[in-house]
């Protein structure tokens, strides 16, 4: 993902427009429907997050 779809992302999460954790999955999971073999994303700290918990 590129640094302005994560600052879009990150902003309509803090304003409470999307919930951050839904999106961001939903986001890296439609990659891997596109089938991509690995996925580069600023996002990759709360992925990891999300994923373990």
């Amino acid at each position: 993902q590129v640094s302005g779809e994560y600052a879009m992302l990150k902003a309509a999460a803090q304003n409470g427009w999307l919930d951050e954790e839904k999106t961001v999955m939903e986001s890296l999971l439609a990659f891997k429907r596109a089938g991509c073999d690995g996925i580069l994303t600023y996002f990759a700290v709360e992925a990891a997050r999300y994923l373990q918990a």
